[in-house]
């Protein structure tokens, strides 16, 4: 088969676009300069049918290479970071909720059950697992993406995720390489460092990667984050040869796709510009390279990579070898594009009936719920009222684009308890939120408050509002952590304190179960905290 330069180059892109169909901008990257893949978000889907059509569309554009499979990739990691969110999809738990289950092959389960939808999506490539060691309780980005902060647990879960998926035909993606769990920038906004040494990085966050490795897993993604250990000029590690290649291709044995996180993300866009990263990416051993969002810096970012070809600062042999692994794979994991085509079969019902799924997902949530603090505290008294506040997420951040989910603890907890009074505040709540709740609070013995954080620590009002809730007399007041389970520390003398590491309806059914004593708490907490 012969390739132009044009074409092969092509291939080492993965970009996004804005639309529920294909659009002029997807249209051009596919049919003019021949990207290899795409990469969808929530803007990209409104329908288990619509993705499918959308899916199949793709595969079925006129392009020069036409026999060959688009990667059609998504960031499905559960939880709180779904892409997968809307009707007729399962609700897959996150990393953190399975690190709590603690559970390997529940969690190998979880991820077959995600492949199999992915597939009748039309989607054939997941970033995911995501399989940093969260040691740092104030990072910003990882947090309950990570499967929790001892690296043997991470590793073993994260090898348990890339048999699930792979076995099912999805590839795989472990990431973010060397690690982004010990640090407290997030890339999407900054550049950040990790400087401890190498034998502490092998002991720590290398362990799930190798273990991810030995499981054979297809792709890994690389982290926009400095590590001096391996990489003394100060270079991301997306961009540095010392870590791409020296590091995971030369002394962990990787042999699978190297691909980048999105070059548009600030650490790489503001400091390096997303050309000249693509650029870079590639001459450091990516095979890979991720531009998520914008036309005009895709395009820049193709062309700059064919200049720099076509001057001889990128020999045509380098663009060669990732080629060489992106066809492999493709053909290991997707066929041709007949094949990729006819894999989208999405009916407008439920990917998956909640008779085969239910029991699974249920069994996650009730493994994950983790009570720290308050044993004996619990369960609630069935004849007492019960006031449940609870935090409603209005606005996005850079990792997150969540789903409205009119269900809330509140309606959960009202299947077992005959008296249940809610009020909702926003996850920053206002001042005058705050003394709605206070007035209200008057009248009730029980209250249970429900804290989200989505980035950085918890807001300073929800924080007031728990602490002014505590030197009410007389209360029994529960906090029940609905995503970040630090939330402890900006209130460690709270006496019951309930983590569930995500706000989606199967964790609160479980938490409403717990807190009725229909059912005990089994999770493991996965990260240390502190506690009064």
């Amino acid at each position: 088969m012969a390739w132009t330069l044009e074409e092969k180059i092509g291939q080492l892109f993965i970009c996004g676009f804005h639309s529920l169909v294909p659009d002029e901008q997807i249209r051009t990257l596919i049919e003019r300069y021949h990207v290899g893949g795409v990469v969808y978000f929530r803007r990209n889907i409104a329908s288990v049918e619509q993705l499918a059509e959308l899916s199949r569309s793709l595969q079925a554009l006129p392009r020069n290479k036409a026999e060959l499979p688009l990667f059609v990739s998504i960031d499905q990691e559960g939880g709180m970071v779904a892409r997968l969110d809307h009707e007729g999809m399962s609700r897959i738990p996150g990393n953190m909720a399975l690190g709590a289950a603690d559970d390997p092959a529940l969690t190998e389960e979880v991820a077959k059950l995600a492949a199999k939808e992915m597939l009748q999506l039309g989607i054939n490539f997941n970033f995911a697992p995501c399989v940093d060691v969260n040691n740092n309780p104030a990072n910003p980005v990882i947090g309950v993406r990570s499967f929790g902060e001892r690296p043997e647990r991470v590793a073993a879960q994260g090898a348990a995720a890339v048999r699930g998926y792979q076995n099912q035909g999805v590839i795989a993606t472990a990431k973010h390489f060397p690690g982004h769990g010990d640090t407290a920038v997030d890339s999407h906004r900054g550049l950040a460092s990790v400087p401890h040494g190498k034998e502490r990085l092998h002991q720590v966050e290398l362990a799930p990667f190798r273990e991810a490795i030995a499981a054979g897993v297809d792709a890994i993604m690389t982290a926009h984050v400095i590590f001096p250990a391996f990489e003394p000029e100060g270079i991301p590690a997306t961009l540095s040869h010392s870590v791409l290649t020296g590091l995971l291709r030369e002394e962990l044995g990787f042999g699978g796709l190297i691909v980048t996180d999105c070059l548009e993300m600030k650490a790489i866009a503001e400091h390096y510009g997303i050309p000249e990263g693509a650029v870079q990416a590639i001459e450091a051993g990516a095979d890979l390279v991720l531009v998520s969002h914008t036309l005009a810096d895709q395009l820049a970012a193709i062309e700059r990579v064919t200049e720099a070809v076509r001057s001889g600062r990128i020999s045509e042999a380098r663009i060669d070898r990732s080629l060489e692994r992106i066809l492999a794979l493709k053909a290991k994991r997707i066929g041709s594009a007949a094949q990729a085509l006819s894999a989208a079969t999405a009916g407008s019902g439920p990917l998956t009936p909640e008779a085969e799924s239910g029991a699974l997902l249920q069994e996650a949530a009730e493994r994950s719920v983790t009570l720290v603090k308050g044993a004996g505290s619990l369960p609630l008294e069935s004849d007492r009222p019960v006031l449940v506040v609870w935090p409603e997420l209005r606005h996005r951040t850079e990792v997150d684009e969540p789903a409205v989910h009119p269900y809330t603890l509140a309606d959960a907890l009202r299947t077992l308890h005959g008296n249940v009074s809610a009020t909702v505040i926003g996850t920053q709540p206002s001042d005058e939120e705050i003394t709605t709740v206070m007035e209200r609070s008057k009248e009730f013995d029980q209250i249970v408050v429900a804290t989200y954080t989505a980035e950085g620590g918890i807001p300073e009002g929800q924080q007031s509002l728990v602490r002014q809730l505590q030197k009410l007399p007389g209360k029994r007041l529960v906090v029940v952590s609905t995503r970040n389970p630090y939330d402890l520390h900006a209130f460690p003398e709270i006496e019951t304190y309930l983590c569930l590491y995500e706000n989606r309806p199967y964790s609160l059914d479980a938490a409403a179960k717990v807190l009725v004593g229909k059912a005990q708490p089994q999770g493991v907490l996965p990260v240390s905290l502190v506690q009064a």
